[in-house]
Order: C-alpha cells, then structure tokens, then sequence
C-alpha cells in the first residue's frame, strides 16, 4: 500500500507550524510532495491534503458513496455554532435545514437585502473624516455585521443590537489569534496563557449572546400569530429570521428556538468575517494597482445613473476582480472535511477506508499550471478564462458547499461599488501584506490604512438602484 508522502518532523512541530502558520507550512509541503501529502496532527489524526482538481472532484462529487461529509468532523466549531448547526450536522438533518435555509438566501430575496447593503455602506464610509486614515478592517467589519444584523435578525440602531454587535465582535477578536490556535493543539498552554488573555471571558460573553438573541426570536414570535405566519409567511418582513420562522420542512414542522440561534449565528458569524476579510483584500489590491481601480471606475460610470443592483452584480470587470481576490486570498483555506468510507486510489496513492481527506483551496488556488504567475492580482485572468468549480472554489463544494455563497458575492459587489462610486480612498499602508491564521480561516497580518481624499469622486448619481 502505497500512502501518501508526510513531512519528516515530529508530530509536535508539524501541530506548532499547523497552528501558527498553515499557509506557508502547505506551500512547503506541496513543493516538496507534491499534490497530495498528509500531515500527523494528532496522534491517532493523520489528515490527506490535495490541491489536484480531479482529486478535488472526486472527494466532493462522491458524497455518501466513496467519501462522505459527516458534520462531526467539524465539532471545532461546534462550541460557537452549536449542536444544530448546517455546519455540524450531517444526513437527512443536514438535508432538512438546508432546504430551509436556502430559499431566504437565494433568488429575489437578494433584491430585497440591495437596499440594506446600500444604506449601510453609506453610512460607515461617510463616517470616516476627510484627510484622516482608518482601520480597513475595522471599517469592513462594520459595514458586513451591521448588515448581518438587519438581513439576518431585522435588528436596526437598537440596545439589543449595539449589544449584540459588541459581544460577537469581541467573541471573534478573542478567539481568532494564531496563538489560541495552537491551544488546541498544546492544552498546556490554555493553562498559561488563557488567565491573561481576552478569551477567557469568550464563554461569559456567548452566554450573555445567546440570552439576547433567544429574546429575539421570542419577540418575533410573539409578533407574528401562529395562523398569520402559516397564511402569510411573507409579509411585512423580509430578515432571514422571520422567514426561516414561516418556513415549515416537508412534515411540516418548523424550526425549533435552539436550531434558530444555531443556524441565524452561523449566517452571522461566517458571513460577516469571511466578507470583511474579503471586501478588505479587494478594497486594498484597487487601491495598490490604480490601473483596476481606473478600470471599475469605468465601468461603473458606463452601468448608467441609478443602475440596478443585479446590474452591478452581472459587471463583469467588478466579477473579475472580486474572483482574482477570492482565488489569491481564499477566506478558507480549505473544504470542509471528507471521509474515505471504501478504500480507494486517488492520484496514484492509497487511501483507507476512515481516512479523513481535505481539498486545499488555498493550493488550489496557486497552482502555476492553472493560474500562470499566480502570485500576481490580476482579474483579466477571469475575463480570459472560465475555470471548472474544482479549480476555483472560494466556497468550498458539494453537500457543504457555502450556502451563503450567492450572499456573499452580492454583498461584495455592491459593497466595493458604493465605495467607489462614493468617496476617493488612497492606501496608506506600505509595504507587503500577506494572509496569516485567524482562527478557522484566514486574515491580513497587519492593519491596513486607508485615507479619505474626497467624496464623490466620480459622477454622485452612480449610486445603486435597488
């Protein structure tokens, strides 16, 4: 039996260079073994990685056959998440809560969310004096969890809301270090440095969360009769949690109060960080190369006066762009986990039977036989070449493909165009950036500066029409 190769340092460094540095510990280790390679994190865990796209379609298109995608594999995020988390859930449970979630996700109801993103993208960026620099994440934080907030909850400028907004921004900031990482992996560290650190109130504060929210969902319910709901499932809100509220599966039975929380913060904590990581890393490669923010300007200027917002979202330099940050600075780093269920041959190696197999997006993602030069931003790329979904694959795939994806991208586009068409930015940080851990996914290693110059650089009428 052949397996795959392994680096040949002990079980502790390779957890130590998982925990503080994967993305660099990955590119060494496909340079070295090539396109798929294990890693010993555990002493029983010996984890597959591949970037290889017929590998990658393999493990994702083979869903409860050869490999499966049972949601105990991600109990890393369980504590947050919880128990009845899309996440964390697996089979005909899996099945169920998807259904449900998806009809608020997808569709017309984006229009409905244009209007929110519009409104609080305004409002941040406006915010943000004249001749004086700000915090890029900050600002994109900001703007992605207020409008989780309202599309999500319907919470508006609210106690509970300023609240809520504080305790998850705190959770995620405490929480998210390489160094808490690497905890997980050295429980002896918890010891030293847990007592001195913000994350051990993590725990007081998701408590303290999950008491508002749960407050939320009784006073929705109390708002909306049982009868009123079943006749009119669509009325008069439009928040995910409202529908998901109306929203009954094929027995008809709906969502229980802890299967609401579990699911409306795994919406609010994924899709906020993952979309300000990812809106920050376009906002920062257009300001660094002014031939692309020439070129959006552009565009947006020949989109027309009050142009639509699916108008926006179909522009098809804007797409290109937010795809090369996506694919140069994946928020994943990698699919969610597979299981090898029969054993099986997978680019020319052996895999067992309960092998644990993960798609690389993050090497995937820089492989110079797909992407030439890919160190390089350029979004021409995508305008010269449509790439398969095992070749690009921001979102992940198959049965756990993001199914806050269509979201995602709508709210990047429209963010990146009220800014433009809003406010003239100069990048004031220098130097090189480059992604580093923070916590599951991935982050800038520095805070970038940016600098309001002027506001409505470009024609004020191109604003979004929704």
């Amino acid at each position: 039996m052949q397996l795959p190769p392994k680096p040949s340092a002990s079980m502790r460094i390779q957890q130590l260079r998982w925990a503080l540095s994967p993305m660099s510990y990955m590119d060494e280790c496909a340079q070295k073994h090539g396109d798929m390679f294990r890693l010993q994190l555990g002493k029983d865990i010996s984890l597959v990685f591949t970037s290889n796209p017929d590998a990658i379609q393999t493990i994702l298109t083979n869903d409860t056959k050869d490999f499966s995608a049972p949601g105990e594999l991600n109990n890393a995020f369980e504590p947050l998440f919880g128990k009845h988390s899309l996440i964390t859930i697996s089979g005909k449970e899996h099945q169920r809560q998807r259904q449900l979630l998806m009809p608020p996700l997808h569709g017309e109801r984006m229009r409905s969310y244009g209007e929110i993103i519009e409104n609080i993208t305004s409002k941040v960026i406006q915010n943000q004096q004249l001749g004086k620099s700000f915090s890029l994440r900050n600002v994109t934080q900001t703007i992605t969890l207020q409008v989780m907030m309202q599309a999500v909850f319907g919470l508006f400028d609210s106690p509970r809301a300023r609240r809520i907004e504080k305790l998850l921004g705190d959770i995620l900031d405490a929480t998210s270090s390489p160094l808490m990482m690497a905890v997980t992996y050295f429980p002896i560290l918890g010891r030293i440095i847990t007592p001195f650190h913000p994350a051990r109130h993590a725990l007081d504060w998701q408590q303290e969360a999950d008491n508002l929210l749960y407050e939320e969902i009784r006073d929705k319910r109390s708002l909306m009769p049982e009868a009123y709901r079943r006749q009119n499932p669509d009325a008069s809100r439009s928040d995910i949690l409202s529908l998901l509220m109306a929203a009954e599966d094929e027995y008809g039975n709906p969502m229980t109060d802890v299967e609401l929380r579990d699911e409306l913060i795994t919406l609010l904590v994924a899709g906020h960080e993952t979309t300000a990581t990812a809106i920050a890393w376009a906002i920062y490669y257009i300001h660094k190369y002014p031939h692309i923010k020439s070129h959006l300007l552009t565009e947006l200027a020949t989109a027309g006066d009050n142009p639509d917002s699916n108008v926006i979202f179909k522009l098809p330099y804007l797409n290109a762009v937010c795809n090369e940050t996506l694919r140069i600075h994946p928020v994943a780093m990698l699919t969610f986990p597979r299981k090898v269920e029969v054993p099986v041959s997978l680019c020319g190696y052996d895999l067992e039977a309960g092998t644990v197999i993960y798609g690389s997006i993050y090497l995937s993602h820089r492989r110079p036989d797909l992407y030439p030069n890919p160190d390089e931003f350029k979004p021409e790329r995508f305008l010269e070449k449509q790439f398969s979904s095992f070749e690009f694959l921001p979102f992940g795939g198959g049965v756990r493909r993001c199914i806050g994806l269509a979201f995602a991208q709508f709210e990047m586009k429209l963010v990146l165009a009220k800014i433009l068409a809003s406010v003239d930015l100069e990048l004031v940080t220098k130097g090189k950036v480059f992604p580093v851990r923070r916590g599951l996914v991935s982050g800038q290693n520095r805070t970038i500066q940016m600098l309001v110059k002027s506001r409505n650089s470009i024609n004020s009428g191109i604003l979004l029409g929704v």
